[in-house]
């Protein structure tokens, strides 16, 4: 149900995605080689299932206002409502079996109606005549992983669910639990990845100059691992834990079980 439609350069550029290895637990590149901006979002399955990204909506916004902006994110009982509350930097999607109002504006901006979810922000935007707001939606299984990229604006990433890992040259950013939000500043090359124990259910926006694509493939840079470091610290704690677990239904004690297997360690 977006409010906005999908211009054709994006619609050109964004190819279908490789089919995903199936392993859960194991870091799984979405990789087809193109262009990533993500495909649009079709109703049923592939927004259902955990998969490649794909597009919610896209909205030109216009001139923003002189003031540092965020994302706000409300949710409506209806459709109706959302876009009797929508104003002019507002888009109306309807994901993970409920109606959002997303608006890009000021800090203090509230929607008339609606819960309001999160803030998100600021976003370092770099100046320009006009933006146009991307909003994507993300189902990944833990150890899922877009393939890398960057973006032309910030990208504010919010998740309903599931644990965030961004790793950039400099370092990386985590989000744990529900509502964990980051901000990726434009034009760094990145790698997004689910973490943790559930599938991460997420949204993102890609704030961006209107003149410039929003996505753009990066193949002239290597993450150093520091996402799968953390995927595989939390499945060596889950492991340990399942052991112990197995050790105290057994009679046994920790540190000195039954069990032949070597300690594990996070």
């Amino acid at each position: 149900m977006p409010s906005g439609s999908i211009p054709p350069f994006i619609a050109i550029a964004t190819l279908a995605l490789a089919a995903l290895m199936t392993s859960q637990g194991s870091a799984q590149t979405q990789d087809s080689g193109a262009v990533v901006t993500s495909l649009a979002c079709r109703p049923g399955n592939t927004m259902t299932s955990p998969g490649p990204a794909c597009l919610l909506a896209h909205q030109d916004l216009g001139a923003l206002p002189d003031e540092p902006v965020y994302w706000h994110i409300d949710e409506f009982a209806d459709e109706n409502e959302a876009r009797s509350a929508s104003t002019k930097n507002g888009t109306v999607v309807g994901d993970f079996g409920k109606v959002w109002l997303f608006t890009v504006a000021g800090e203090h901006w509230r929607s008339k109606g609606g819960i309001h979810v999160a803030t998100v922000g600021p976003l370092p935007i770099a100046k320009a005549a006009a933006y146009s707001a991307e909003y994507v939606h993300s189902l990944f299984s833990p150890g899922m992983s877009a393939p890398i990229h960057k973006h032309s604006g910030p990208e504010a990433f919010y998740a309903l669910e599931g644990d965030t890992c961004l790793e950039m040259p400099g370092g990386s950013q985590i989000g744990t639990g529900p509502g964990n939000h980051l901000v990726m500043p434009a034009n760094d090359p990145m790698l997004l990845m689910a973490i943790g124990k559930v599938p991460r259910r997420a949204f993102a926006l890609i704030l961006h100059d209107a003149t410039l694509p929003p996505t753009t493939r990066v193949t002239g840079w290597k993450p150093a691992g520091l996402c799968e470091a953390r995927l595989s610290s939390g499945e060596m704690i889950g492991r340990q834990e399942i052991l112990r677990g197995h050790a105290h239904a057994n009679g046994d004690h920790p540190g000195g079980g039954k069990s032949s297997d070597p300690p594990l360690h996070p």
